[in-house]
């Protein structure tokens, strides 16, 4: 603050309560009109934008406190239930779709999948940053998005959830349980090439609304729910379009048909490593100018977290 000359202090202690003392403890009214303060500026807890200080006006003074921490146990049942609603709506529905003869059509198993991402985002995805996938799990983790001590739990949930699904499936709609396991239609080798591909261009966009603060966090739901429809209506056909290993882990065990099941153990995360690799190293640095970096607001934080 700039020294100048002020009335008289009172000869009581001056508190805010205080008539006519100052609103913060120390903080001295301007008189010049036009001077630009950011009010209480090394506190971190208060968030204060710059304001124009006119005589008789007084700032807008938030506080951000950071959410508290989430635990392990939290964060692992919010995955197992994600992963159960995923491998669930996609699994019954392709079921349906066998015992109706194709009445759901690939537009509408793409759609139910598609929705059932978008929706488990959208719920849980503030609590353990909704993966539902072990290739995802895995392609955070080496990229350091994700400690690697959590990765065994994330995936011992996914893969419990799938085994739960896809028997809960088998009771319901027993004998007909054919339709959920994802299978190749061809070759081995056009299948392994589309599921990497389709794993690619999934792990990419996550990748994107998930660590990258210039992208829209909020609309992640969206944008990775699209993702899957579109990878669906590529490869479903030929593949199943399964981009996630306990997606076709659950359903083929319950089903007992393991036919090319290699190809969706391992398509799925190297296509994952690979598009999480290529964004990190297309996306634009963290900050152009590091010496304003401090004077930028800080992002909307993202769905993983």
């Amino acid at each position: 603050m700039d020294t100048e000359d002020v009335t008289s202090a009172p000869s009581t202690p001056v508190t805010p309560g205080t008539p006519g003392a100052p609103l913060f403890g120390g903080f001295k009214p301007e008189r010049s009109g036009n001077v630009r303060r950011s009010l209480l500026k090394s506190c971190q807890c208060f968030s204060v934008e710059a304001w124009a200080l006119e005589e008789g006006s007084l700032p807008t003074v938030s506080c951000s406190l950071p959410p508290p921490p989430v635990s392990l146990a939290r964060k692992v049942g919010a995955e197992f239930i994600g992963t159960l609603i995923l491998i669930f709506a996609g699994t019954a529905t392709a079921i349906v779709n066998q015992k109706t003869q194709g009445s759901e059509t690939l537009i509408g198993l793409a759609a139910s999948t598609g929705l059932a991402v978008m929706i488990v985002i959208l719920s849980t995805g503030h609590i353990s940053g909704a993966h539902l996938n072990p290739a995802i799990t895995i392609a955070f983790a080496a990229l350091k998005h994700f400690p690697w001590k959590h990765v065994p739990a994330y995936i011992a949930a996914q893969v419990l959830a799938s085994f739960s699904a896809a028997f809960v499936l088998k009771g319901i709609f027993h004998p007909i349980m054919g339709g959920g396991v994802t299978i190749p239609s061809g070759a081995y080798g056009q299948a392994f090439a589309l599921e990497f591909i389709i794993s690619f261009n999934l792990m990419f966009v996550v990748t994107a609304v998930a660590t990258d603060t210039r992208a829209v966090g909020e609309l992640a739901g969206i944008a990775v729910g699209a993702t899957v429809m579109l990878n669906i209506l590529i490869a479903g056909e030929s593949t199943g379009a399964s981009m996630n290993p306990v997606r076709t882990l659950g359903p083929a065990v319950a089903a007992n048909n393991f036919k090319g099941i290699w190809i969706y153990l391992t398509a799925p995360i190297l296509g994952a490593l690979a598009g999480a690799g290529i964004y990190s190293a297309v996306k634009l640095p963290d900050d152009d100018d590091h010496g304003n970096s401090q004077n930028k607001p800080s992002a909307a934080p993202s769905f993983r977290r």
